[in-house]
């Protein structure tokens, strides 16, 4: 099929188990890469679903039995990244397009255009919706939307979310998070980070309403006219049943699961000369990698989300090269701490981190 730059299709396909919206993915995206299908704008939701990066560990990430206790489905999706927690409350919006139309593979200007058109949609909607690089969408420093992207040869799948009635206390007590993070305190902190439509608006939005102008933002930021589709072609139908039959599947969701035993939570405080400080730090033990950081305590720092923002910089990170991380983050991050300084973080991770290894080899 030849792509026509100018027509678009855009797609609904509703409220679904979470191995279903995935399915559809795979199926989307490899119907796309060989253009069996037009570029496509799609709108998605989710039953509670917790899913994972495709290369996470259920067993690491997910407290599973209490996902099983309140019926939320666990999956692994097709692309990168850490665990979220979807439910109706969001809505999905993805695009399925090529690297030509672009024109470019740079995924940091990829992000920039896609998620700078997202938040003209969100602007009509009646709040200040702003694109944050990398990836996020935000309304007055507060997150609206998580976004990301993942290439298929010359296809790219560009996905968001936008939080229309989320709790975030739900998200955190799917996770393998120290306690204090779901403190009634932590968790409102947590809340304040994130902006629901709900929330800014005064009451929730009609869901039409929301597409119909994420559709027109993206139509006049493209340049193209969308063409309104009901069902899945025949080609994406069977695409679709092959991809359900391999992902509704343990072997699936499982497939890079680890054990717990392998992970540790490790703690620590430091007292600056800028306040005092503490840290939780989920350890891969046997990677020897940084997995998540938690960080708390009495001391200031402005803007606000800049401790947030260094949390999700020092994910993944090898133990041994924490503070050249630190350090590369400070750089490039202009922040007012008083006090405080870029070594305060590394003196309270080494420190966390000095007796983990001391009860290790004792």
């Amino acid at each position: 099929m030849d792509r026509i730059s100018h027509q678009w299709r855009v797609i609904d396909t509703g409220l679904r188990r979470a191995a279903e919206n995935l399915a559809i993915n795979k199926a989307m995206l490899e119907a796309h890469q060989a253009g069996e299908i037009p570029h496509t704008l799609r709108f998605l939701q989710f039953k509670p679903s917790a899913l994972l990066g495709f290369h996470q560990s259920a067993e690491q990430e997910l407290l599973i039995d209490y996902c099983h206790a309140q019926e939320i489905d666990i999956q692994r999706r097709i692309t990168g990244g850490g665990a979220i927690y979807f439910d109706p409350s969001q809505i999905g919006w993805e695009l399925y397009l090529d690297k030509k139309f672009l024109g470019t593979a740079d995924m940091a200007l990829v992000a920039k255009r896609i998620c700078e058109a997202a938040a003209d949609g969100m602007r009509r909607l009646g709040v200040d919706a702003q694109f944050r690089p990398r990836n996020d969408i935000e309304v007055n420093g507060r997150k609206i939307s998580g976004t990301g992207g993942a290439f298929d040869g010359d296809s790219i799948l560009y996905q968001g979310t936008l939080l229309v009635d989320f709790d975030v206390a739900k998200m955190l007590r799917i996770l393998r998070i120290p306690a204090e993070k779901l403190s009634d305190k932590a968790i409102d902190s947590a809340r304040d980070r994130v902006a629901n439509l709900k929330d800014l608006l005064g009451k929730a939005p009609n869901i039409d309403e929301v597409k119909k102008h994420m559709t027109a933002a993206f139509g006049e930021a493209f340049s193209i006219e969308f063409e309104q589709s009901d069902a899945l072609t025949e080609v994406e139908q069977t695409k679709y049943q092959q991809a359900l039959a391999e992902i509704d599947s343990p072997e699936w969701i499982f497939q890079h699961d680890r054990p717990a035993s392998e992970t540790e939570t490790v703690n620590g405080i430091y007292r600056s000369a800028g306040g005092l400080m503490r840290v939780s730090i989920y350890l891969d033990t046997a990677k020897e990698r940084i997995k998540q950081v938690w960080i708390t305590g009495d001391f200031f720092v402005n803007p606000k989300r800049m401790i947030v923002d260094l949390e999700a910089a020092l994910r993944h990170t090898l133990v041994s090269e924490i503070a050249q991380n630190v350090s590369l983050f400070f750089q490039d991050y202009p922040a007012d701490m008083l006090l405080l300084t870029a070594d305060d973080f590394v003196q309270l991770f080494n420190g966390a981190l000095a007796k983990q290894a001391e009860a290790s080899t004792a």
